[in-house]
């Protein structure tokens, strides 16, 4: 009794691992969360520009050739001379600076000079067909702390002249702030969700002058302040001090300036909104996992852990399967009037079904399995050998149709047992 009941426990584990596994492979998980700040690109929209007067283009043509660096009024780009001049070589470069914040009429003007080699709105710097944009922390703080594009002057100017481009070089320079400096400037709490506690200590700064030292508050407030997060506002470059900075602040810095850069270099905004729009960047990033946040609870999956498992099970409660059967095979028959070629043919197709399981999954094979499991109990319960014939043709029916589908020779039933018998 107690073998029966191992027999189809063996069995009906090995159908559900089937299934199971069969099933498993359609499972996905999607978890999906947002951020509770408003949309960065809410906080500098483009507007289109604002209406600084620029004179015609053949005024500024004139203007253009007859000197090599035109200024018209409003313009904040700055350069290294010495740098331009040594990439120029012996390029005629003639140079435009425009305002930021101008319309699309004024900009087409400014664009539509010929023979300006470089055009510059704003710190948007491009030329022909060409434009350089900054593509490092470096690049972005020198051009918005203090409006030096020298670096996209330079990359521009060696395309034009299908050089290869020279390395970047930081027109940044810093210092360490003075006791008055750091006494004097102004630092103010904001609220915010962007760092952990809900606050952040806000120092803003207007754009800093060019080729002179800037003083790096940011690292002196986190040593006086120390675990409080610090914010420095240059100009339009922000940047980020105290807790986990070494993990933060490029991440930050970086994904916001790479998407906003070139909208800041030609457009003039309120520093205030330039902060708004980088502190709700932060607080996506933050809402992403960083700072130790949590991440979005995802309940577990024990089918995916188990999966790898369940191939192994399957073949497992086969065999188990496959030995308690043949274990009472080997045991006497109890009828005398019993044929005796009935057990020798239900072991040949029991170990036929073993070695196809592992081969095919065809559902043909599960159900001759459940035949054969028939056959067996009907040869333990002593019915008639009608019974037993008729649960073996249909095993047998069924495993043919499957190893008909496989595409190696030797497994139908007929062959296979004509070979066991030889």
């Amino acid at each position: 009794m107690l073998s029966r009941v191992l027999r189809w426990v063996s069995l009906a584990v090995a159908v559900a691992a089937l299934v199971v596994f069969a099933g498993a492979q359609r499972q996905s998980a999607d978890v999906s969360f947002e951020s509770p700040a408003p949309d960065a690109a809410a906080a500098v929209p483009d507007s289109g520009g604002g209406s600084a007067a620029v004179p015609s283009v053949a005024e500024l043509t004139r203007l253009v050739r007859a000197s090599p660096v035109v200024r018209l009024p409003g313009a904040i780009a700055q350069w290294d001379a010495a740098r331009v001049r040594a990439a120029a070589g012996d390029l005629d470069v003639r140079i435009l600076v425009a305002p930021p914040d101008l319309d699309d009429a004024a900009r087409q003007r400014v664009a539509d000079v010929d023979a300006a080699t470089v055009t510059i709105v704003g710190t948007q710097v491009g030329g022909g067909l060409l434009q350089a944009v900054g593509d490092s922390l470096d690049d972005w703080r020198a051009q918005f702390a203090t409006a030096d594009v020298t670096n996209q002057i330079v990359t521009l100017v060696a395309g034009l002249r299908k050089q290869p481009t020279p390395a970047d070089v930081d027109g940044l320079r810093w210092r360490e702030p003075t006791a008055a400096e750091l006494a004097g400037v102004a630092r103010r709490t904001v609220p915010t969700q962007a760092f952990p506690g809900g606050s952040a200590m806000v120092v803003v700064l207007p754009r800093q002058p060019f080729g002179k030292p800037v003083p790096r508050y940011g690292p002196a407030l986190a040593r006086r302040f120390p675990g409080t997060p610090i914010v420095v506002q240059y100009g339009d470059w922000v940047e980020y001090h105290g807790p986990q900075e070494q993990d933060f602040a490029e991440v930050a810095g970086a994904s916001f300036y790479a998407r906003f850069g070139d909208l800041l270099a030609r457009r003039a905004f309120p520093q205030q909104n330039v902060l708004t729009a980088y502190l709700n960047q932060v607080a996506d990033i933050r809402y992403a996992g960083v700072f130790d946040r949590p991440l979005p609870y995802r309940p577990a999956d024990p089918v995916r852990v188990a999966l790898p498992v369940l191939p192994w099970l399957f073949v497992a409660c086969v065999l188990l399967f496959f030995a308690l059967s043949l274990r009472t095979l080997l045991r006497p028959v109890a009828s005398p009037a019993r044929d005796r070629s009935l057990p020798a043919r239900l072991a040949g197709l029991s170990a036929l079904a073993v070695e196809m399981s592992a081969l095919t999954d065809d559902p043909a094979l599960t159900r001759a399995l459940v035949a054969l499991t028939a056959a067996r109990s009907a040869l333990d319960d002593d019915l008639t050998d009608a019974s037993v014939r008729a649960q073996l043709r249909t095993a047998e029916a069924e495993l043919d149709h499957a190893a008909r589908r496989l595409p190696y020779p030797g497994y139908r039933p007929a062959d296979y047992l004509r070979e066991r018998l030889a």
